[in-house]
């Protein structure tokens, strides 16, 4: 099977003679329409809102558009505070959701209006002391350990996870921040990472709304919202089904009826954090087969590496590969592409099938709208593409530019022996 991506050879040639390759492309088009089909799908919840996921896709513009659609920012530090403040999320559209957090980001967050997630039972000290008082709607994040299974098929494994409290902290937890003025409360649990099935959020959901009703009978807790977080995931792989977020939408809501109706805690609002399912299938990086090497493999050089896209380095995770043009040439020559870094993980396909590739050609890989730049980093002195946005016009967008050598030496700017290189 082949996956097809969403911008034609045509377009990348158009493309690259004002912007070379390597680069990431993103779909305006395609992120409108999903952003669309999940407000939907919640649509059932009144005070539903998602909590797009910063750390994801990091780019002011793509906030923006999320903004559109009513989307939040979900934060884990202070410069993702920062830029979603100077893209003008404020108050309560801000989720701060951070781990073994500096105290002043904590502060950061509760001047901006976020709501703190809280992933541990000590960080209520640390808050309190850093506000000196505890906010009135504050949130608690939940790992109840152990495996999580779907249909028998491990997911994931929250015990080994070091984020969020276990079920007899949450109760402790709640209790504390009630007595210190708490009023409205959230709960927030990540039990597994890029799922591909309908059933994970349900069955999130009905974990989360269990304790949730128990939660507010044992202690009189307000609980106001329950944060699914993230965990929905895409098919990176061609013969992967994609999930159907309507049926996701609809598996949560009969829970809510099941289980929080009943319990007349109808009126509580569902959140979600989502990254990956927002923007992942609309990016994409560009690159240009530039060297063909022949040993005891076949190697096909591209100008990328794992400075653009460190998920099949760091994973050794799938992006499938389309080469420019090729689309319908057979896939009969196995190859390893590869970058340029002095490490031997820096590849983005091992032994992959793909059509005969000349130099010059561009490749497409896939899905890497999410996770992709926003994970990039400068080993081996490598700099970090521009991101470009594909506009639903059809008309191409920087909305972020290149690095240069001198984005690279920025920090050296004390040291004399660099200034030739810092003008």
């Amino acid at each position: 099977m082949e996956k097809k991506p969403f911008v034609t050879k045509a377009q990348l040639e158009e493309i690259t003679k004002t912007y070379p390759t390597p680069f990431h492309l993103y779909d305006e088009k395609g992120i409108r329409e999903n952003a669309k089909r999940l407000k939907e799908a919640f649509s059932w919840n009144k005070g539903y809102k998602e909590y797009f996921a910063v750390k994801a896709t990091p780019n002011p513009y793509i906030l923006k558009i999320l903004q559109e659609y009513g989307c939040g920012t979900d934060c884990s530090s202070a410069t993702e505070l920062m830029m979603s403040d100077a893209t003008g999320f404020s108050g309560p559209d801000i989720m701060f959701s951070s781990n073994d957090t500096p105290p002043e980001e904590f502060k950061l967050a509760n001047d901006l209006g976020a709501i703190i997630n809280l992933d541990d039972i000590t960080h209520i000290e640390c808050v309190e002391k850093t506000l000196g008082f505890i906010p009135k709607t504050i949130s608690c994040r939940y790992n109840p350990g152990g495996i999580f299974k779907i249909s028998n098929d491990i997911m994931d494994n929250p015990g080994d996870a070091k984020y969020g409290m276990t079920t007899e902290q949450m109760f402790e937890a709640y209790k504390i921040l009630k007595e210190k003025g708490a009023e409205n409360f959230g709960m927030h649990a990540f039990l597994a990472s890029n799922t591909v099935t309908n059933e994970y959020y349900p069955m999130l959901a009905k974990v989360l709304f269990e304790l949730a009703v128990k939660l507010k009978e044992e202690t009189g807790a307000h609980i106001t919202f329950i944060n699914l977080s993230g965990g929905i995931g895409i098919p990176y792989r061609p013969d992967q089904e994609p999930n159907d977020i309507m049926a996701i939408g609809e598996g949560v809501r009969k829970v809510y009826e099941e289980v929080l109706v009943p319990a007349g805690m109808g009126d509580v609002a569902i959140y979600t954090e989502l990254g990956r399912f927002m923007l992942g299938p609309y990016g994409c990086l560009v690159t240009k087969a530039i060297h063909e090497k022949h040993t005891h493999k076949e190697y096909i050089g591209v100008d990328a590496c794992a400075v653009n896209l460190m998920r099949p380095a760091m994973y050794g995770a799938y992006h499938h590969i389309t080469v420019a043009g090729k689309e319908d040439a057979a896939c009969d020559h196995k190859y390893d592409v590869t970058g340029s870094l002095c490490e031997n993980n820096d590849k983005f396909a091992i032994d992959r099938m793909l059509p005969k590739i000349d130099m010059g050609d561009l490749l497409v890989i896939h899905d890497t709208g999410a996770h992709g730049f926003a994970m990039g980093y400068n080993y081996n002195g490598k700099l970090k593409s521009a991101e470009l946005l594909l506009k639903e016009d059809g008309s191409v967008q920087m909305i972020r530019r290149a690095e240069t050598p001198k984005d690279y030496f920025a920090t050296l700017d004390g040291c004399p022996m660099m200034e030739k290189y810092l003008k």
